[in-house]
């Protein structure tokens, strides 16, 4: 009881301090952190062109009509006048796939609802990035490809409306415990890619089929204030990602609440043996996450599983509830891997393994070739953490990767299993004021 006393204590000290730490304007490496990542500005939509309220366009207020080809074509007639902005007002609106068009936005009022529609054929199969790789798949409900400056805005709702599609999955699965997530066919809730200067604030995306939303190739993408949600019960909503960050650069994701049947962040970029030397793969590099709750989740920040190359990642200043971990660095044996210059720093709350790093190895396949792909995780640091665990340290030894340069410093834990400190195999391991259950380990360097 004392040493949940003295938890509780330490919690609420960091929450009530973490906004008074002057914070190093510098990415885990030294570089400087950019002014673009402090510019938070509301989306301003009477700046972005013509209105185009979707009611005055033909398009009913009637959740049980399909209306996709309606509502494309206010996008369309917006685009072709210039751009402007797509308004839904208040109401449910249900539709398959949508694609933006250059200088054409989402504002979505308080109380309107896109809900996406749950037949997969109302969804486009065209060229599109999924799981570490180029190939046809299905549309998002939402979709922009090539666009500068794309913003998504307002109090309404993306709804995937993904209780058929989950039911479905786990039904294929119990028929065929090894089938994949592709080989059950479900959208996603939204999908940028090839954009920079994007901006999506203020809405919900909820109750997303597959991943909720998925940038990939963006640069200079703010995420702020969002609410993403996905249910683990009564029906578990399968590899339901909240955002997936895939070959991305300056990223801000900043104010979101995010409860998911999987990943709350997960860092991607591609898969297999070759995967470094393909130019639709790629790392990504400068993200900010900050401000943030996390409710339950498989993790409030992974590294993995389709990923090559992860540089300069920031967690910081936010309250994980019944997360399963707090970060998870996923080491798959046939993908070359580097995760390097993580921070995470001003943490609160509750997950079943602070930090998990193992091989991963589900749909193993190194496509003919007889070694392994070595992964590497380096400059790792957790600052000021303070959590209620199950176990502190899901870190297992490998040959099939290597650790180094890790830091752990002003971290109180209470842990079921106390697990001990992962000594030996992680090269400079560092710790400082390190308690588990009371005890301090004290000032070490291995």
């Amino acid at each position: 009881m004392r040493s949940l006393l003295s938890l509780a204590l330490t919690m609420t000290t960091i929450m009530a301090t973490a906004f008074q730490l002057v914070a190093e304007d510098v990415f885990p490496d030294g570089t400087p952190i950019p002014d673009w990542f402090r510019e938070v500005r509301p989306t301003d939509i009477s700046q972005l062109g013509t209105p185009y309220r979707i009611t005055d366009h033909g398009v009913a207020n009637d959740s049980t009509v399909l209306q996709t080809e309606k509502i494309q074509a206010v996008i369309d007639e917006a685009h072709a006048a210039g751009g402007g902005v797509i308004v839904v007002p208040a109401g449910t609106f249900l539709s398959g796939s949508l694609f933006f068009k250059p200088g054409t936005h989402l504002h979505l009022e308080e109380h309107a609802v896109i809900k996406g529609s749950d037949d997969i054929s109302h969804f486009q199969l065209l060229p599109t990035r999924i799981e570490g790789q180029n190939r046809n798949y299905f549309a998002a409900l939402i979709n922009a490809d090539g666009l500068d400056g794309f913003t998504i805005s307002g109090k309404g709702t993306l709804d995937g409306n993904g209780l058929r599609y989950w039911r479905s999955f786990w039904l294929r699965r119990a028929f065929n415990p090894d089938c994949t997530n592709l080989d059950e066919m479900r959208p996603r809730v939204l999908f940028v890619s090839n954009s920079k200067n994007v901006q999506v604030s203020g809405i919900r995306l909820i109750n997303s089929p597959f991943w909720t939303s998925h940038y990939y190739k963006c640069e200079n993408v703010k995420l702020l204030d969002l609410h993403i949600f996905a249910p683990r019960a009564p029906v578990k909503a399968p590899s339901s990602d909240a955002i997936d960050l895939d070959v991305c650069r300056n990223v801000l994701i900043k104010n979101c609440y995010m409860s998911v049947n999987d990943d709350a962040v997960a860092l991607k970029g591609g898969k297999g043996p070759f995967a470094d030397r393909d130019e639709n793969n790629g790392g990504n590099y400068n993200i900010l996450i900050e401000d943030c709750d996390f409710g339950f989740c498989h993790s409030a920040l992974t590294c993995g599983s389709e990923s090559i190359h992860n540089r300069n990642i920031i967690l910081r200043r936010t309250r994980v509830d019944d997360a399963q971990r707090l970060l998870h660095l996923k080491m798959r044996p046939d993908t070359p891997q580097k995760y390097e210059y993580i921070l995470l720093e001003d943490i609160v709350g509750a997950a079943r393994t602070m930090l998990d790093i193992r091989p991963w190895t589900q749909f193993f396949d190194l496509q003919g070739e007889k070694d392994i792909r070595m992964g590497y995780g380096s400059h790792i640091t957790l600052r000021r953490v303070a959590m209620k665990t199950n176990t502190a340290f899901g870190i297992k030894a490998s040959d099939q990767y290597g650790l180094a340069n890790f830091t752990l410093e002003h971290v109180t834990l209470s842990a079921e299993d106390e697990q001990e400190v992962p000594a030996g195999f992680i090269d400079n391991l560092r710790l400082s004021d390190v308690t588990v259950n009371g005890k301090g380990i004290g000032e070490q360097r291995h």
